[in-house]
């Protein structure tokens, strides 16, 4: 998928829902999960946070004196009160959350059903960038337009919590959320990811590639294809970004991925072309791309032609999407049972069934918590074991070398 659809998404400038339409064109109904948006700041420090136990119910907060982060693990009689608390809201009001996108209409549906709430379904169309401006819109408004909640680019949870937009709570299974992707005092925390993974029509590749130095053999010339540009699409650089971690660089360093292009296009196995559904069944048979996207391809095309989704054994790097509460949640308490029915393990679940990988995935699979017949259809468990999860300092880093040194050391160009 080319910058203008995946780059314009993670910087709120795509909607969850003009993606999926996009996508619909080359024979996908899938979703977007990378992660490496920006949002403009305003300043102003992050509020506040007094204790408090855990998943204790609160009222309302005022314009901006956020509710209190509860301690994570809260047992039985804490989440009693915070049901009875949030059946006394009755509503939650949610924003940019499509039926068909990562299979967020189950999500709502179930939670329904649970809980005996109403679900106020803001614009689904939103992006990251107008949720977070429906806060700012509504800081003084306790009616149906003021979100509760919101599920952004990895890169709008920082800055919301900086521009004060956000109030901390830590669900009972904050334990088993990787550090690297959450807000230690709880203003926002990963909810799904994707890695980089190869998609690879075996009529045409006999022999399938099982990690990044295996696409620089003789046998794959002419058949590997990147997602994008990487002067201008999000998820080519974070391609680029990978493969350096698989070749001798680092989440501070992604040189080693330039050079590895610049490898491939000498031996003349990379193609100059924006791969796609379309073109992995053509004239890009090795397609590097997202794995939910390459799952989704895989699903659709139906073994004409079979297509195998390959997470490379190195340099397996993710790309992350976050959930917040809002400072102003007119419903505080739903807000926070809504958290807490996401990362449950059946909230989980229901993601991963989109395949979009849930933040608690390595903890259900050591568990055993997947379902045979749905961990069936993905790679295995232990691939996602190694994903490495950049900072948002980091990716930026990792954007502007590139960027700025893709002419200078791959030199292959792409058409507009």
């Amino acid at each position: 998928m080319a910058m203008n659809d995946l780059e314009a998404r993670q910087h709120g400038r795509l909607t969850r829902r003009q993606f999926l339409k996009a996508s619909a064109i080359t024979g996908l109904g899938g979703m977007i999960l990378a992660a490496c948006g920006a949002s403009g700041s305003t300043g102003g420090a992050p509020p506040a946070a007094t204790s408090a136990p855990a998943a204790a119910p609160t009222a309302a907060p005022a314009a901006a004196a956020p509710t209190a982060p509860p301690a994570a693990g809260g047992g039985a009689a804490s989440m009693d009160q915070l049901v009875t608390a949030a059946k006394g809201e009755g509503t939650l009001s949610t924003i940019a959350l499509p039926h068909d996108w990562l299979n967020y209409g189950e999500t709502i549906d179930t939670f329904k059903t649970k809980y005996g709430l109403q679900v106020n379904e803001l614009d689904p169309n939103a992006g990251s960038g107008d949720e977070v401006n429906a806060i700012k819109a509504n800081k003084d408004n306790k009616g149906p337009q003021a979100p509760d909640v919101i599920d952004v680019g990895f890169s709008f949870g920082p800055s919301s919590k900086t521009d004060g937009l956000l109030q901390p709570y830590k669900v009972a299974t904050w334990d088993t959320i990787p550090a690297e992707v959450k807000d230690a005092d709880g203003y926002w925390y990963g909810d799904y990811y994707g890695v980089l993974s190869f998609a690879v029509n075996k009529d045409a590749v006999k022999n399938v590639p099982q990690d990044w130095a295996d696409l620089l053999k003789p046998d794959y010339k002419g058949q590997v294809a990147l997602a994008g540009d990487p002067r201008t699409s999000n998820q080519a650089i974070l391609t680029v970004y990978a493969a350096a971690l698989a070749n001798g660089g680092s989440l501070d360093d992604a040189k080693p991925g330039l050079d590895f292009f610049a490898k491939l296009n000498e031996a003349g196995n990379l193609v100059p072309v924006i791969g796609k559904q379309a073109t992995l069944v053509g004239e890009t048979p090795i397609l590097i791309t997202w794995d939910y996207l390459a799952l989704g391809y895989r699903d659709a095309l139906k073994d004409n032609p079979p297509v195998e989704v390959v997470v490379p054994k190195s340099g397996v790097l993710a790309g992350v999407y976050v959930q917040a509460i809002s400072a102003f949640a007119p419903h505080p308490n739903a807000a926070k049972l809504w958290m807490e029915y996401l990362y449950s393990d059946d909230g989980q679940l229901i993601w991963l069934k989109g395949y979009g990988h849930p933040i608690r995935y390595n903890d259900l699979a050591k568990n055993n918590k997947i379902p045979a017949d749905l961990a069936a259809k993905l790679p295995a468990a232990e691939l996602y074991a190694k994903a490495a999860f950049p900072k948002v300092e980091q990716q930026d880093a990792a954007k502007k070398v590139i960027t700025e040194g893709w002419d200078s050391i791959v030199k292959v160009n792409y058409p507009k």
